[in-house]
């Protein structure tokens, strides 16, 4: 699994990455929001919308636990799941079905409380960081990224991107050296500019 948050930039460097990965000869499964038309190009499979009677399917298969994890959140006095929390079981039951090598998952806000941070990520990626949803996710950039950093399971290697002030006065990050990958202090971690 490859797990990407950001402010900026999610969708673009997840379909990226999942091309990348497909031409390599592995099969894919990229998760990504929202959708433009149709649901089905929330799941993609090996680069092509999920098929719809193999997204029907699924959710078949998903509607009973769905339906009785709800009914016993609200016997909690919880709330029941979410679209987005259903969508990302619904893209795991694709993944797993389809038999991906490496899904690629976008998170939908955040990180840390984000429903997709049930997988657990052989890489986490770091898009630019800047205030977004600051009501849920806290009030500066700092906050966020911890927020954001929440992907991080197990200390799997991670990267981030960056941009230099000139192009984003929310920069989250100094600029570095543009013509080459510098290394973070953490292990296991990149930064690209």
């Amino acid at each position: 699994m490859i797990h990407i948050t950001g402010t900026n930039g999610k969708t673009s460097t997840a379909r990226t990455t999942e091309s990348i990965v497909r031409a390599h000869g592995l099969r894919t499964g990229l998760m990504t929001s929202p959708h433009l038309v149709s649901i089905r190009e929330r799941i993609v499979i090996d680069g092509q919308p999920i098929e719809p009677s193999r997204l029907v399917e699924n959710w078949d298969d998903i509607a009973p636990v769905l339906e009785l994890t709800d009914q016993e959140l609200t016997a909690k006095g919880e709330l029941p799941l979410t679209f987005f929390e259903a969508l990302t079981v619904l893209a795991l039951a694709c993944f797993a079905e389809a038999l991906v090598d490496v899904a690629v998952i976008e998170v939908g806000m955040g990180g840390e409380w984000d429903s997709t941070n049930v997988v657990q990520s052989q890489v986490a990626v770091f898009t630019p960081i800047a205030i977004d949803h600051a009501k849920q996710l806290g009030s500066t950039v700092a906050e966020i990224a911890r927020t954001k950093s929440g992907i991080i399971s197990r200390r799997p290697p991670w990267c981030r991107a960056s941009r230099s002030p000139r192009h984003s006065s929310n920069s989250s990050v100094p600029p570095s050296s543009p013509s080459r990958p510098s290394r973070s202090r953490a292990p296991g971690s990149v930064s690209w500019t």
